[in-house]
């Protein structure tokens, strides 16, 4: 394993942190007793493996169902519990809400200090807000610091680049969880920002969001050639001296292995990845025609100014990643959230299109646009193709 400073925490933290949100029992909160020998003892295993290679990071997050009280009662069986333990507490306008929620994670965690705590998903500005304000989330947890009953400051995000770089840039936070990965490298500039702050950077499920490459297409297998793409997106993320640590989401012991390979070629990836990238960007321009590649996302509407609130900008990145790399099935789940998911996925797919919303409103609010017509042509079949079904995203509050 290889570790890097992680911002002004000063903490030396793996490049590898085990994600909690995806070997628990259940996404219910369940007592303890409510779990069986069998599933606890997946835990257990993940747990002895990750200290085995050296993920000495460990994070979950209250909404993760009962991942928090099933590390805790996997820290009381190992022998050395992870040197670093985060978890993340949803923010709240009681503050009084947020301290009870904070004591709790504790307590199920069975520790006697949280090292990190990020405030979980400021996705909006009313969530910033209630974070900053005086006698809000953060007053409440220089308190708990003061008690040593946690450590570092952070917050985890899924909001806007503009919404990220404001909450950096109040010089409050000691760290970010934010997405960014080959795909979707919309962040850039906030981890930038992050590094001129000295703040620590985790990138949020590279694996699952980065296109679930956990099952990539016979495309993308080929593309990423002799990589493959969960070790050749580690490295493209890796590559940035200012991303600290990934999420790797462990569902069973197997999961580790193509993380550690990507460690192992770490001092090598100058040899693979750049060419990757070439590789696929040329791709990109031959699949999308060079035209609507450079122009794409140029003049769209945001979501809030558009009939139906129909998120424009997320369903053409969908859309390309379907005709670049046959990304369908993570199309398909991305698609079926919005709309479904509250703030984590903002906005609604293109359900209502040719329903409640005309091909003349949206072509009218896309009149900047390089291609208004083709806009429309692939809003409508994305309907087509996934418009039959609805997902909720696993916690939405």
């Amino acid at each position: 394993m290889q570790y890097r400073r992680f911002g002004r925490t000063n903490l030396k933290i793996p490049v590898l942190s085990l994600g909690g949100m995806r070997f628990q029992k259940s996404w219910d909160q369940l007592d303890f007793s409510e779990i069986s020998n069998e599933e606890q003892n997946k835990v257990d295993n993940i747990l002895h493996l990750a200290n085995k290679y050296g993920l000495s990071h460990v994070e979950t997050a209250k909404y993760y169902g009962t991942s928090e009280v099933q590390l805790g009662m996997g820290f009381e069986k190992i022998k050395k519990i992870p040197d670093i333990i985060q978890t993340k507490i949803p923010p709240n306008s009681d503050p009084e809400i947020f301290e009870r929620d904070v004591m709790t994670s504790i307590e199920k965690l069975k520790v006697k200090r949280i090292d990190l705590l990020a405030i979980h998903g400021i996705n909006t500005y009313e969530h910033l807000n209630q974070a900053v304000k005086d006698g809000g989330c953060i007053d409440i947890l220089r308190n708990l610091q003061k008690e040593n009953l946690i450590g570092s400051i952070g917050f985890s995000t899924h909001g806007k680049s503009s919404l990220i770089e404001k909450a950096i840039s109040t010089n409050l936070f000691d760290y970010v969880n934010l997405h960014w990965y080959f795909i979707n490298q919309e962040n850039t500039k906030a981890i930038k920002l992050a590094n001129k702050y000295d703040l620590g950077v985790f990138i949020i499920s590279p694996t699952d969001k980065g296109g679930h490459l956990h099952s990539p297409s016979n495309k993308m297998l080929e593309l990423c050639k002799p990589l493959h793409p969960i070790v050749f997106n580690d490295l493209f993320c890796l590559r940035n001296q200012n991303v600290h640590t990934l999420s790797v989401g462990i569902a069973k012991e197997a999961d580790f292995d193509l993380h550690l390979e990507a460690v192992s070629l770490l001092s090598d990836s100058e040899k693979y990845v750049p060419k990757i990238i070439n590789r696929l960007r040329q791709e990109s321009i031959n699949s999308l025609g060079l035209e609507w590649y450079q122009n794409w996302n140029r003049n769209l509407p945001s979501w809030e100014y558009t009939p139906g609130n129909i998120n424009i900008p997320v369903l053409l990145w969908l859309s390309n990643l379907i005709d670049w790399f046959d990304m369908e099935g993570f199309a398909r789940a991305r698609y079926q959230l919005l709309g479904n998911g509250s703030h984590w996925f903002p906005g609604s797919n293109s359900n209502l299109l040719d329903t409640d919303v005309s091909e003349e409103q949206l072509l009218k609010v896309l009149e900047s646009h390089i291609n208004p017509k083709k806009v429309v042509n692939k809003l409508r079949t994305l309907k087509e193709k996934f418009g039959d079904k609805v997902s909720k995203r696993l916690s939405t509050k």
